[in-house]
């Protein structure tokens, strides 16, 4: 795409942005919340590209100031900073590019959501219950560095250790297109804490984000959810085990059952199990937009079968393997305490590509 053309494919999206922002001030959108959130997601997403044209045409304009003043300018000073910034703009011209080509492809529409992370031991008995424990500190260590909020809706403990199963929410600034990645099976090599001979084992646990939906995104009905409150089970104290505070929330047309008891108030434990309802619901059509992008894909980075083995964790060799692109890192440690950007990163990459390869721009 020629720089002329890439511009005037801006300028239509520049229309828009200023568009949107005169809307979103206007007290009847304000008024029609759906609206409202959909029109603002709009503007952060054109906001994103609007700079980044900016960026790009004024080292275009740079290009052409630097190049004139050696065409007219005797002085040696003025000929030695005309020639760095010409220098400079023509190095970041091809980075603005690819960076405003990606800003152009369609991105995933759920990209900026908060998340919901499910993990649960696998194959391997109380070693993977410990290893998906493993993996939930992984995570919340991860989801600190990023300044991000994490909270417990429901947990399953093993019985070594570790957890049967655990799910969470993640808030915070673009989590679940940064989260997405990890959904996929697990696979763990190591001794065992209860092996007596020293043997390595294989044991696994499966990850599942799910974006978290939000009230304008799906309607429940009263009538269409039956809920349940029980005492709650594990630590907490007295309370936790005397008081009906854990709440267990039923779709009926679709037999989905979600419970919190994370929560002393049975109202907050029902607002928390709401919203994962709502979410697992929303999720239904949404894994179906995710298989139509697969059969067009050959390799499915973010998304696709979530039964498929992803990542590899080796303790002996200290080594960790994403199958997906092929990555083998020998930071294990690292990896096992939230440093785990570097791997997302090369897949937020590899991802890129193939968008860049379906838009064909």
């Amino acid at each position: 795409m020629s720089e002329t053309s890439l511009l005037e494919k801006l300028e239509g999206l520049v229309t828009r942005f200023e568009e949107v922002g005169t809307l979103i001030t206007d007290p009847s959108v304000i008024a029609d919340m759906k609206r409202y959130v959909k029109l603002n997601k709009e503007y952060r997403d054109l906001e994103k590209i609007v700079n980044a044209r900016n960026e790009y045409k004024a080292a275009l304009d740079g290009i052409i100031e630097a190049r004139e003043i050696l065409d007219t300018e005797s002085d040696a000073d003025m000929r030695e900073l005309a020639k760095e910034e010409l220098e400079a703009c023509q190095s970041r011209i091809p980075e603005l590019e690819e960076e405003i080509k990606i800003l152009l492809v369609p991105a995933d529409p759920q990209d900026g959501k908060d998340a919901i992370v499910e993990i649960r031991g696998g194959t391997g008995g109380d070693e993977a219950a410990i290893f998906a424990g493993d993996l939930f500190r992984m995570y919340t260590k991860y989801c600190e560095s990023k300044g991000w909020r994490t909270e417990v809706t429901s947990i399953s403990e093993g019985t070594s250790g570790g957890y049967k199963e655990v799910v969470f929410t993640v808030s915070g600034e673009g989590v679940y297109g940064v989260l997405k990645y990890e959904s996929g099976v697990h696979r763990v090599q190591r001794v065992p804490q209860t092996e007596t001979q020293g043997r390595v084992h294989t044991s696994a646990a499966t990850v599942a984000v799910l974006p978290e939906a939000d009230e304008v995104d799906v309607e429940i009905k009263d009538s269409d959810i039956r809920i349940d409150t029980f005492c709650a089970s594990g630590n907490g104290g007295q309370s936790v085990n005397t008081t009906y505070s854990a709440v267990r929330v039923v779709h009926i047309p679709t037999g989905i059952a979600v419970q919190c008891q994370d929560e002393k108030s049975q109202l907050k434990n029902k607002a928390k199990a709401l919203t994962e309802l709502r979410s697992r619901i929303y999720n239904i059509e949404y894994q179906k937009w995710l298989d139509e992008i697969a059969s067009k894909r050959k390799t499915m980075v973010s998304t696709g079968d979530r039964s498929a083995k992803i990542r590899t964790y080796n303790y002996p060799q200290g080594r960790v393997t994403d199958h997906r692109i092929n990555l083998t890192l020998y930071n294990l440690s690292a990896v096992m305490d939230g440093e785990i950007q570097t791997i997302i990163d090369q897949l937020t990459v590899a991802e890129n590509a193939e968008r860049l390869k379906e838009s064909e721009l």
